[in-house]
């Protein structure tokens, strides 16, 4: 079971973590999770540069030394990238000490302050002690889940989560990965039709000045 609006609620409960941007303006923030991937980042980064959309790419450390070229074409175009652990490592199963070294290890080879935990699971201690080790550190969660990785939801049921769900401001999360392939593949494209068509810029998560996090 998932959550594909976050709720208000969660958003409270943990306050330091970024949701989505208080922007009035008509941006989205999409996002990419698990790559960088052989044949589905190269797809994503293709349909982007289409519309001229930015986007953020939370990487994991041993795709980016598997796929180097790749993550060299996701910089070179423009788009943010952001920390997702050495090995999607989740939070809730792992030691603080073992977690906080999973972190350090993929930082080694993505140098960025944005981190995004695999499963969106983070201990509250996890948090703290990623924040000892760098106070600029951002972790950026979601404000729209499209379901992409869900092998039971179609393509068309994920593409209606992210149309009706998404507003200004709205961070959405789509998977670059093999197991989210068949439905990112279809929802991608009509996403970025629908929404630049309504007047919407794709924009990546660089910094809190890009919006104030609620």
């Amino acid at each position: 079971m998932y959550l594909v609006k976050t709720p208000w609620w969660l958003r409270q409960l943990y306050p330091a973590l970024i949701w989505r941007i208080r922007n009035d303006e008509k941006t989205l923030y999409l996002t990419f999770d698990d790559g960088p991937h052989e044949t589905a980042t190269p797809f994503v980064l293709d349909q982007l540069k289409q519309y001229g959309a930015r986007a953020t790419f939370f990487c994991i450390g041993k795709n980016v030394a598997a796929h180097p070229e790749i993550y060299q074409r996701i910089l070179a175009e423009g788009h943010a990238v952001g920390n997702h652990t050495q090995n999607h490592a989740n939070g809730w199963k792992v030691t603080d000490q073992a977690y906080v070294k999973e972190v350090q290890e993929a930082a080694e080879l993505i140098g960025s302050n944005l981190f995004r935990p695999p499963y969106g699971r983070l201990k509250r201690s996890q948090h703290k002690k990623l924040l000892e080790q760098n106070p600029r550190l951002e972790t950026i969660m979601w404000d729209v889940l499209s379901g992409d990785f869900d092998t039971d939801l179609t393509p068309e049921a994920c593409l209606g989560y992210v149309l009706y769900h998404s507003k200004p401001g709205s961070i959405v999360v789509f998977h670059d990965s093999t197991k989210a392939w068949s439905r990112m593949q279809y929802a991608l494209p009509r996403v970025l039709a629908h929404f630049s068509k309504a007047g919407y810029r794709f924009a990546p998560l660089t910094a809190p000045e890009k919006g104030m996090p609620v």
